[in-house]
């Protein structure tokens, strides 16, 4: 790679967690397989995230003529400008976000992530299981149908839930499901969310036996409301019996009546906070990311469960599905055939742009940014071109690019359309 080059390929790490889909089915293993000619898919084995960034668990690396030429971070470290100037001087020289594809299969953990406090303080004090001081809010954006567990229901239909199904109303408690049922016939806000904690932490502080007792109770009832020809879809029995399956007799099976299940629609996003209790249900997504791997697990998952800090630092505050989506903004782009939107979610750490090139639109240009990016083709092939590049590099599905600010990649595109996803900082 010339010394000049301010635009160059990078290859990404693979995760295979098990939730991740397995082979070919995966988004992750195709797009990987794809970019890389010499990785072959096995069939047997999950394929759950794709990273493109400098985090040290998957760290990517640059590629030129098929060969490597070292760690993206490293070349960052030397090339200090190549974040722009705010960039670099609000994050200290460091690239400030991690990009991702993902492919779930099985759920994820119940989680939330912390605060850029809280994180600092979990690090000092457990440094082996919060590994860095970071805080990791995220975006997800949908690239099939993705179904999501993401922040508490409103209140009302907590409580709906309690008065009609036992062993729910049992597995919180009663005096914690009365105090809810109360709450949610009032407007007091802090009450709300005082008696959600109540009832989510008596949930999951309750005794393994009672869960797993109050579980065959509540598909016993499944069984019988329909034996019975009654509707019985208050009791969500589709999303209980995947995650029964994935996780048998798991507390975290119970959430589901806690928390708003939400499908995104390809192009959809969520924003998820600090402190915002989540779980990716199914589905292949675009992430992007502080860079941080803290997460604060307590349900669904064989991992470290921090039960008691997930409790104390969730906000319980109960919002509709509507109020859980990011919209984008439509930026005005001068280039006919090409539709570009721009997710920016209330953090200066990252913003997605999504660029949508139309079918017979033969050129686009990826405008100059004052923050470094990285871009990854989803769809279509072509030839990108950049003033520093000693020669033009061939693009494709699963193609991931490093772009430093303020520079310019002009594409020719030799496929009907192209689908981009671009990252960069949020300032």
């Amino acid at each position: 790679m010339g010394d000049t080059e301010r635009v160059f390929e990078i290859r990404c790490s693979v995760q295979n967690y098990a939730w991740g889909k397995h082979g070919s089915s995966s988004a992750v293993a195709q797009l990987a397989a794809s970019a890389d000619k010499n990785l072959k898919i096995d069939e047997n084995k999950p394929y759950a995230e794709l990273w493109m960034g400098t985090h040290s668990n998957g760290p990517s690396e640059i590629y030129k003529d098929g060969q490597c030429k070292g760690k993206l971070k490293d070349w960052i470290k030397q090339n200090v400008d190549c974040l722009g100037s705010q960039v670099r001087e609000y994050f200290n020289g460091r690239l400030p976000f991690l990009f991702k594809v993902l492919s779930v299969n099985n759920s994820l953990s119940i989680q939330a992530h912390p605060n850029k406090v809280h994180s600092e303080k979990l690090h000092k004090e457990r440094p082996d299981i919060y590994k860095d001081p970071n805080h990791k809010p995220e975006m997800a954006i949908a690239l099939t149908p993705f179904k999501a567990m993401c922040g508490f229901r409103p209140i009302q239909e907590v409580a709906d839930f309690l008065t009609k199904i036992e062993p729910f109303r049992t597995v919180v408690g009663s005096k914690n499901a009365i105090k809810l049922i109360t709450a949610s016939k009032t407007n007091d806000m802090p009450l709300h969310r005082e008696a959600m904690k109540y009832c989510f932490t008596g949930l999951m502080q309750q005794e393994t036996d009672v869960v797993q007792r109050e579980l065959k109770k509540l598909f016993m009832l499944v069984d019988q409301f329909n034996t019975e020809g009654k509707d019985a879809s208050i009791l969500i029995p589709e999303m209980l019996q995947k995650l029964n399956t994935e996780f048998p007799g798991d507390v975290g099976n119970f959430a589901i009546y806690f928390l708003n299940i939400i499908t995104l629609k390809p192009g959809e996003a969520i924003f998820l906070e600090a402190d915002y209790p989540h779980a990716y249900l199914s589905g292949d997504c675009m992430e992007c990311m502080a860079c941080s791997d803290n997460v604060v697990r307590a349900g669904l998952t064989p991992k470290f469960r921090d039960v008691h800090t997930l409790c104390e630092m969730l906000d319980y505050t109960g919002r509709p599905i509507s109020r859980t989506k990011l919209k984008p903004s439509k930026i005005d782009n001068s280039q006919s055939g090409i539709e570009e939107i721009y997710f920016t979610p209330p953090i200066y750490d990252f913003a997605v742009n999504v660029i949508e090139v139309s079918s017979g639109c033969t050129k686009a240009t990826l405008q100059p940014l004052d923050s470094a990016s990285i871009v990854m083709v989803q769809s279509g092939e072509g030839i990108a071109t950049n003033s520093t590049l000693s020669a033009p590099l061939g693009v494709r599905a699963g193609s991931t690019l490093f772009i430093s600010a303020n520079e310019t990649v002009n594409l020719d595109i030799h496929s009907q359309g192209m689908l981009i996803f671009r990252a960069l900082a949020g300032l």
